[in-house]
């Protein structure tokens, strides 16, 4: 774990344990004042908090759905290119703009994150690594974060119907000032970095041309032996690694059938729990093979001297780093299960901070973010929790914005020369999705006050 992350994870200790506490406080006193109250029948829907009602509009051209769908085109454009999805955004935008209840939401966000997320993957297959002769996807990262962001998706689901509302409101809060504020200041050292990059290059070639008594011209530096350019579908050839592609499609499918099995059992009965707990082996199978085989390698080169970084992270792969790795691939996929994001507000910042480049740690993120929220798709589609036309058009939009967002974002980096643009990208994504669940989380809140509703832990087999 690296040394300068120890501050943050303090933070967010210290926050999240406030918090819970609060919440607990909640329960305990809830409990009191219900069971002094005998003269007064609450159902357990009273009792837990108001019942989600569905609530689908009719999709038909309105002020709505056009501002909805420039507001969806831009979040999914740099919600991608910063690795992030942007579910933050697609929810509040969906419930406050469109009128959809929270769940059917949260199940359109996911459409709207696998639509771009997949479009993206498209364009980055198409797009050779910027610095190595390698793939611009990072395998190794992604076998390593899949398995664990999916099982926390799982785990954040089920919590979703476990915590208070306004605690799950200020979690997310508190984490994504957190990730922002520290992905914006990430992104102000590269930028420092590549200011100070540029000046010597300049400063050397200029030397160059003074050294050698000739008149500075405004030609472009060429070096003695170019670069090799590669067709498309090289490129393309270089990018896709068929075996690592078909173990994460293999994970990919084991969750999907025991998903799929899972919603045809009763809750809380006892195959109910033995096919939740089935998930966990299947990810902590994929994720040890991987940590074990970057632990061996990490091993052997330093005994040998090699100081070459295995993937793409720049950390040492020891039991204490692969550890912190797993903790926060299952932290970013609860979070996506709370939230109805596909778990990037955490990936994508913990690729950058373990010395992942922008456009690896993007690319990357995104990929492994098309499995984890498309997972979540057929499985709403099978519960059918959102309107198919409105799935269509959204997911539509998505991969359009994907596409070109990625297009016009790439050659803003090669203009400018600047690869800290995806890390600002990746801070103001997550600063407005903590504005935007913000204000609706608060709205809800008071909403629940105002109905003196339960606002402690409520029961999971009850609230089901």
């Amino acid at each position: 774990m690296p040394m300068s992350t120890t501050p943050f994870i303090f933070y967010l200790i210290s926050c999240f344990s406030l918090a819970i506490i609060s919440a607990l406080f909640f329960t305990n006193h809830g409990h009191e004042y219900y069971n002094h109250k005998p003269s007064l029948s609450f159902s357990s829907a009273n009792y837990y908090g108001s019942v989600t009602h569905k609530v689908w509009p009719e999709l038909e051209l309105s002020w709505r759905l056009v501002l909805a769908t420039v507001i969806g085109f831009l979040g999914s454009a740099f919600g991608t290119v910063g690795g992030v999805g942007g579910g933050g955004i697609f929810v509040p935008m969906l419930t406050l703009l469109i009128g959809f209840d929270s769940k059917s939401a949260a199940a359109l966000s996911k459409c709207m994150i696998m639509g771009a997320s997949a479009s993206s993957v498209w364009y980055n297959l198409r797009v050779p690594h910027p610095t190595k002769e390698v793939p611009i996807l990072d395998y190794d990262l992604a076998l390593l974060f899949q398995p664990m962001l999916m099982l926390g998706i799982t785990i954040g689901v089920a919590l979703s119907v476990v915590f208070p509302y306004w605690l799950i409101t200020i979690l997310i809060i508190i984490l994504f000032i957190g990730t922002s504020s520290r992905s914006f200041f990430k992104g102000i050292q590269m930028w420092r970095v590549e200011t100070y990059i540029k000046k010597e290059i300049a400063n050397k070639q200029a030397a160059l041309v003074d050294s050698c008594d000739q008149a500075i011209i405004d030609t472009p530096f060429e070096p003695l032996i170019p670069r090799e350019e590669k067709s498309t579908m090289e490129t393309l050839c270089l990018n896709i690694r068929w075996k690592r592609i078909l173990v994460l499609i293999s994970v990919w499918l084991c969750f999907l059938l025991v998903q799929i099995i899972k919603n045809d059992v009763e809750v809380c009965s006892a195959w109910y729990w033995v096919l939740f707990s089935l998930q966990f082996p299947i990810a902590f199978a994929v994720f040890g093979y991987e940590a074990v085989k970057l632990y061996k390698e990490h091993k052997k080169r330093m005994s040998t001297g090699n100081l070459e970084n295995i993937c793409e992270a720049s950390i040492e792969w020891t039991a204490l780093n692969l550890a912190f790795c797993a903790l926060c691939g299952i932290l970013g996929g609860t979070v996506g299960g709370l939230l109805g994001s596909g778990g990037g507000f955490i990936l994508g910042p913990l690729l950058l901070e373990i010395g992942v480049i922008p456009q690896v740690a993007s690319a990357t993120a995104t990929f492994v973010m098309m499995f984890s929220s498309s997972l979540s798709v057929v499985e709403f589609y099978l519960l059918k929790r959102f309107p198919i036309p409105y799935a269509l058009w959204l997911i539509g939009v998505s991969i359009m914005a994907g596409f070109w967002g990625q297009l016009f974002v790439r050659k803003l980096i090669k203009f400018l020369g600047r690869a800290s643009i995806i890390v600002f990208i990746l801070s103001g994504v997550i600063c407005a999705s903590a504005l935007t669940m913000g204000v609706v989380g608060t709205e809800k809140s008071i909403q629940m006050i105002n109905n003196h509703e339960f606002m402690g832990f409520l029961g999971f087999c009850i609230s089901q």
